[in-house]
């Protein structure tokens, strides 16, 4: 078969041999039946020298020895199509530099055979262009990358000094708040000590005055009285000058706690014992205890506890009355109650209790700072322990102690 079979019109012949893009006529075997110029010289070959070489001398060789295979399936089901769609294509000129190329393939039927024309495109220039601008993207998404980092950790960074500012901003807002709390506190307990100072000094000067008197009447009945009632305003001013200096320690946070190991119920009934000397007419305290007797506690915060709930319960209950204590000891718990049948504590009054210098509206001409249970609760917060408390207005009141018993510390 000659080449002029398919040069037969004037027009086709110039078509194939100016095409601008190369073109192969290829047989069914893969063997090059024509080539145009631009064919030629995309390959680097010369005139007609493509004529009778198989198509795979123009491909790698290590895509070569697949090209058998793609040639058979495409002569299963010839139709115009693009070749090697979604991948990289080369061609490979006689001198073996390879080129990148775009190959589109169409199916020719002639009464001499079946043919298959290759129309191939370099485009190495594209490629290159491609490849600088997937370059290009590549350093904008790493330069993006890197930015949104670098947002990431300025705003974070910038979260973080707001958040710390923020904390700042409430740390002081709480030390104002605190100072204008402790401002509070002192001008209420300058009134407050003004005041309870002001009754005991002016019942110690006139007492003073009258055990004098009576003392030359040889009066002592009376002069016993005022003699107790000094120690009685002493007592007072005593409780007072203990709660401000507790308070302030406290505040302070120097007060912690510091464990030993003692019998609880030698350490009550002393407490008991000296409050029984203090206590109104008629009144008895009753102590009773169940369980382990060791325990291991701040003996010295123990004790204030103890002393302040049972003057108080002294304080708020009649004459004539009891006052119950009990204690009961485990491995790991310290349960105490101190009942008195006093004056009890309002529904309206129970939730301000443990208040600073709260006083019940049914206590305002017993005397007191406002602050003991205040302390207590302070007290026995440093302990790990909880306090509550059941009352009942004209009925009397009973608080319940909880601590922990560090024994086996």
């Amino acid at each position: 078969m000659t080449s002029g079979v398919f040069y037969g019109e004037e027009k086709f012949k110039a078509l194939f041999e100016y095409a601008t893009e190369g073109i192969l006529l290829v047989d069914t075997v893969g063997k090059i039946v024509i080539a145009n110029p631009a064919c030629e010289i995309l390959f680097g070959y010369d005139y007609g020298e493509l004529e009778g070489n198989y198509i795979e001398a123009l491909i790698p060789q290590r895509f070569s020895q697949h090209h058998h295979h793609h040639r058979a399936k495409f002569n299963e089901n010839p139709h115009p199509r693009t070749m090697g769609i979604g991948m990289d294509l080369y061609g490979m000129k006689k001198n073996g530099d390879e080129f990148n190329v775009e190959v589109s393939l169409s199916p020719l039927e002639t009464k001499e055979g079946k043919y298959v024309i290759a129309f191939i495109v370099d485009i190495t220039a594209r490629k290159r262009s491609e490849n600088a601008i997937k370059r290009q993207k590549e350093e904008l998404e790493l330069l993006t990358k890197e930015l949104e980092k670098r947002v990431r950790d300025r705003t974070m960074i910038l979260e973080e000094a707001l958040q710390q500012l923020e904390r700042s901003r409430e740390e002081l807002s709480a030390a104002l708040e605190k100072e204008k709390e402790l401002n509070e506190m002192k001008s209420r307990f300058v009134s407050m000590a003004s005041h309870e100072f002001r009754t005991p000094l002016a019942t110690i000067l006139s007492s003073i005055v009258l055990v004098t008197k009576y003392r030359e009447q040889n009066d002592k009945e009376n002069e016993m009285r005022h003699i107790e009632r000094v120690k009685s305003s002493v007592s007072h001013m005593t409780d007072i000058l203990n709660d401000m200096l507790s308070i302030s320690r406290l505040e302070e946070g120097k007060i912690t706690a510091v464990l030993e190991k003692f019998d609880i119920v030698e350490f009550i009934q002393q407490i008991v014992l000296e409050l029984q000397a203090v206590a109104k007419q008629g009144q008895q305290i009753i102590y009773n205890h169940d369980g382990m007797r060791e325990v291991n506690l701040d003996k010295k915060i123990l004790r204030n506890i103890f002393f302040n709930l049972i003057s108080n319960a002294i304080k708020f209950s009649p004459e004539n009355e009891h006052i119950d204590v009990t204690t009961h000891v485990s491995g790991i718990q310290i349960r105490a109650t101190i009942k008195d049948h006093g004056i009890g504590i309002s529904e309206d009054d129970k939730e301000h209790l443990f208040e600073r210098f709260f006083r019940g509206h049914n206590a305002t001409n017993i005397q007191g700072t406002g602050l003991g249970l205040n302390i207590v609760a302070k007290y026995i917060e440093i302990l790990n322990g909880n306090i509550n408390f059941e009352s009942k207005v004209g009925e009397g009141t009973t608080f319940i102690i909880q601590l922990p018993n560090n024994i086996n510390q």
